[in-house]
């Protein structure tokens, strides 16, 4: 490639390893929190006997109303003026108010019907998730503005990825730990007490990046913004910018960019085709490679999530690599591909007379995630710069929160119909291991077919992506000229 179409990354566009290290800090607690909200609901229906449906609509309309609220945090987030920046002081505030809600929200009280738990958990994590949008939300967009770079984007999206997904390598053993007798009577106390140190973590870890980091776009923001007001004088008012007219105007505005729904759809078809069946492994491995062994399937689960989050260390490196030498669509097609391979073999390596082979798709089912949120956050921020030079403002949180509307959305979807699905496959708890060979299959199926067909539908919508190296570096460049900053373009 030449060099306007492969430039070096400038030392003053690089981030310091150390900040990396705090960028991926707050990426562990996102992951944690999200891996444990969603992974400990097993309990649900395996400890308090609450039917699947239930718990799909648990799963399904607190994230309903956690999407709702991230553009309006995202609108805040942006629009914030204060010593601290726009992003730091929320993000503080967040982890602290999880972390303490999330180890609430497990302490069930005993000897209580279905509905009693029903509104319990639905209050409790409608509260857990503002919390826990009041910390995502500006850190997804303090990530976006760590740096104006193409290639270091990609890097410490990368390092992120890899330092988040340490979370997913305990997580598969939350099952395991709170199942374990030996450290618990029973399921509900094992959610109790391993919710108080997920929560005891998430803050730990979360306040990192809001003492370590500085927001490097903040005062562009500011003077953006009040040039674009200064240009509409007599036109519009102060409250027109920062109220819910400039909410929806930036909403709007967010929406308006095709190159930025393209990545939204292919997000919300990789994670939510994920998320559709993501308990469907366990109930697989339990009741149909173990025979309804729980211990034994929890066994297994945990060995299979070890190894896959292991392996996603590899996949995230060879991603973020292979980003920088193909470009990211390439990459994305190249990931996303290999995680289909993967789910396909769970037809033939979930087998009852080898249970150890339930580890072998492992390795390339990481590709599906780990390559998703290496490569899509970075061409987020890329996007983010085009509407800059389109619109003359900055909007990381409302680019980043919209994004994880959409994905909410349909995670509400996946996880209400989860529930729906499982109930359709003819499961019931009560059978343990005797369950129906309809079921059986039905299960399998789900598993393995519904990922791989919404990984593909996404590869499709990311064919068409525009945002290359070269488009991105133009656009950068034509950004510095009107900031009065001259950019030297590098060469490879």
């Amino acid at each position: 490639m030449n060099a306007a179409a492969h430039a070096m990354t400038a030392p003053e566009d690089r981030i310091r390893f150390g900040h990396k290290l705090a960028y991926g800090a707050g990426a562990f607690v996102n992951n944690l929190l999200a891996a444990a909200s969603g992974g400990m609901m097993i309990v649900l229906n395996l400890g308090l006997g609450m039917n699947p449906a239930l718990v799909g609509l648990l799963g399904a309309i607190p994230r309903l109303t956690d999407a709702c609220t991230d553009p309006l945090m995202g609108y805040i987030s942006d629009n914030t003026r204060s010593r601290w920046g726009r992003r730091r002081p929320y993000i503080f505030g967040g982890a602290i108010a999880a972390g303490v809600l999330f180890a609430l929200l497990w302490q069930l009280p005993r000897g209580h019907s279905d509905q009693f738990y029903f509104w319990f958990f639905m209050v409790g994590s409608i509260l857990f998730y503002m919390g826990y949008t009041v910390f995502a939300t500006p850190w997804v967009a303090l990530g976006y503005e760590l740096t104006p770079d193409y290639h270091e984007r990609t890097r410490l999206m990368g390092t992120q990825n890899f330092i988040g997904q340490l979370a997913y390598v305990a997580s598969p053993w939350f099952l395991w730990i709170m199942t374990n007798q030996q450290f618990f009577a029973d399921q509900v106390a094992g959610a109790a007490g391993l919710a108080i140190l997920v929560a005891a973590v998430a803050m730990g870890l979360g306040v990192v990046p809001a003492i370590v980091l500085r927001e490097r776009m903040q005062a562009i923001a500011t003077g953006e913004a009040a040039a674009v007001q200064a240009a509409a004088d007599g036109e519009a008012t102060a409250a027109d910018f920062r109220g819910v007219s400039g909410f929806f105007r930036g909403f709007g505005a967010t929406l308006s960019s095709r190159p930025f729904l393209k990545l939204c759809l292919a997000t919300f078809l990789v994670f939510n085709g994920f998320m559709l069946i993501s308990s469907f492994q366990s109930y697989v491995i339990i009741y149909y490679v173990c025979g309804g062994d729980q211990a034994l399937g929890a066994k297994y689960v945990g060995l299979a999530g070890t190894v896959g989050g292991i392996a996603t260390f590899g996949v995230v490196a060879f991603v973020a690599w292979l980003g920088t030498r193909i470009g990211k669509r390439h990459a994305f097609f190249v990931a996303t591909g290999l995680s289909m391979v993967g789910y396909a073999m769970k037809w033939f390596c979930y087998n009852p007379a080898h249970p150890l082979l339930a580890v072998l798709p492992a390795p390339l089912l990481a590709f599906g995630l780990g390559g998703l949120f290496t490569l899509v956050p970075s061409m987020v921020a890329d996007v983010v710069d085009t509407d800059e030079l389109r619109t003359r403002r900055r909007r990381e949180g409302m680019y980043g929160s919209i994004f994880w509307f959409m994905v909410k959305l349909g995670m509400a979807a996946a996880l209400a119909g989860g529930g729906y699905l499982l109930n359709a496959t003819g499961f019931d708890v009560a059978l343990g291991g005797a369950q129906s060979a309809r079921t059986i299959i039905l299960l399998r199926l789900c598993d393995a077919a519904i990922p791989i067909v919404a990984s593909a539908v996404a590869i499709w919508a990311v064919a068409t992506y525009p945002i290359t190296e070269t488009r991105a570096n133009e656009v950068r460049r034509e950004l510095e000229r009107r900031r009065g900053r001259a950019v030297a373009p590098g060469s490879a």
